[in-house]
């Protein structure tokens, strides 16, 4: 049975009859269908063989040799169907596809099959962009970290949690992920705590300007001093703070918790893992698994984080804590928090009325009072301490069992004054 022609085909039986009737050349078929000579050339053989239907390809009507077998299909739709499947992306699917059902398939493959089932709309095109000057990445690992929190429902239970992530700029790993109750500077703290542990100390991390340290968020906690004292723990380990004026200047931390609540909250779902066990996943499985797949190599090879030292190590509870400053009282107390801290002494340091004492608030719940490098001893009152009428210059831990030499300066001026004394007695 003749194949009815469409009219593109039409056309081209036309123009290819009048080649073959010395009309028109091979050259001017050929211009006006936008083949080459050969192909004319072919075209006419076909015609002369089978008439109008040597311009319809061969394959029309047929089915294609890349057609899915109909159990396949079936088996990937109803996988789709299943309720814990309903909000996978053709991306996403195709994975798990090959993964739990040992289906391979092309993305575009499953986008066509969800979309014939209307499990998938076809986005509409975007509007033009605001142009943004592109920013190359660094050259090396460890250069620039990426870092932000993001407050997601990621256990599905209607719920809010906090991710903490740092991508590197250079490559594009996930450097280090953690889950808190929030974003305040307890969690921060422990967060670069476990960092500089396991990575090193990087040369700069880029993040928020207001946005993460300015709690524009409900479940953050309340500490207008938290940007402050990132910033000063930073400064003290030597690594340079960058903050960024738009979410699009660090990119590619937004980007990634864009992928991440949708890929990683549906394998923490297919994996059944709840809140006690999410660090774990993430750090022993999950991470693993999206850097070999995301991450890029970088431009030069190496590693720019710095080692962290055993002495660095030794003061990063003291780095890592809430710092504040207050002024010695005449009765050498401290009031902190309205709490009265009385001040003890303390060997090594005399501690003056009016010093300047830092106080630590570290992540242990510990309290330490620090006067410039000397932790000074202390106790909490239990009410405000009553005015003392005992002079006492400085608090100190013993008096000094140093005595003068004869000829220091001391004894001297002494033995001037007794010899001046015993004079006048005399006359």
């Amino acid at each position: 049975m003749d194949t009815p022609l469409t009219p593109p085909e039409r056309e081209r039986f036309d123009i290819v009859s009048q080649c073959i009737a010395r009309i028109i050349t091979n050259a001017e078929a050929s211009a006006k269908l936008h083949l080459t000579v050969r192909q004319i050339q072919n075209l006419k053989r076909e015609v002369r063989a089978n008439g109008e239907q040597g311009v319809v390809h061969g394959n029309r009507g047929r089915p294609s040799n890349r057609k899915i077998r109909a159990d396949i299909r079936s088996r990937t739709v109803t996988f789709l169907k299943e309720e814990k499947h309903h909000d996978f992306g053709p991306t996403f699917a195709m994975e798990q596809l090959q993964k739990h059902e040992n289906i391979v398939l092309s993305d575009e493959t499953i986008r066509s099959i969800m979309t014939s089932e209307n499990l998938w709309k076809v986005r509409s095109r975007r509007g033009p962009a605001i142009h943004r000057q592109w920013r190359e990445r660094k050259a090396m690992q460890g250069e620039l970290v990426q870092f932000d929190g993001s407050y997601h429902d990621w256990f599905e239970d209607g719920t809010e949690a906090c991710l903490l992530a740092a991508i590197d700029d250079a490559t594009g790993q996930i450097l280090q992920a953690q889950f808190e109750d929030n974003e305040g500077v307890a969690a921060v703290f422990r967060f670069w705590w476990h960092y500089l542990e396991t990575q090193g100390l990087p040369v700069a991390i880029y993040l928020d300007k207001f946005g993460t340290y300015k709690l524009n968020h409900k479940g953050a906690v309340d500490n207008p001093e938290l940007m402050t004292q990132f910033q000063r723990a930073m400064a003290e380990l030597g690594i340079r703070v960058i903050c960024a004026n738009s979410p699009q200047a660090k990119g590619r931390v937004e980007r990634l918790f864009g992928t991440l609540q949708d890929r990683l909250v549906k394998e923490m779902r297919l994996a059944d893992i709840d809140v006690r066990k999410a660090n774990q996943f993430l750090a022993e499985i999950y991470l693993f698994d999206h850097n070999q797949r995301f991450s890029v190599e970088a431009r030069t090879q190496g590693n720019a984080h710095r080692v962290l030292t055993k002495e660095l190590r030794i003061q990063l509870p003291a780095i890592f804590s809430v710092q504040s400053k207050r002024r010695v009282n005449n009765d050498y107390t401290v009031r902190f928090k309205n709490q009265w801290l009385q001040l003890k002494a303390t060997k090594g340091v005399a501690v003056y009325k009016g010093d300047i004492v830092t106080l630590e608030e570290r992540l242990d719940g510990s309290l330490h009072v620090r006067l410039r490098n000397t932790y000074l001893e202390h106790q909490v009152l239990p009410e405000r301490p009553k005015p003392s009428k005992k002079k006492v210059t400085a608090l100190i831990k013993k008096k000094s069992n140093l005595k003068p030499a004869a000829d220091h300066p001391w004894r001297k001026e002494k033995a001037r004054a007794a010899g001046q004394k015993r004079q006048r007695n005399i006359y």
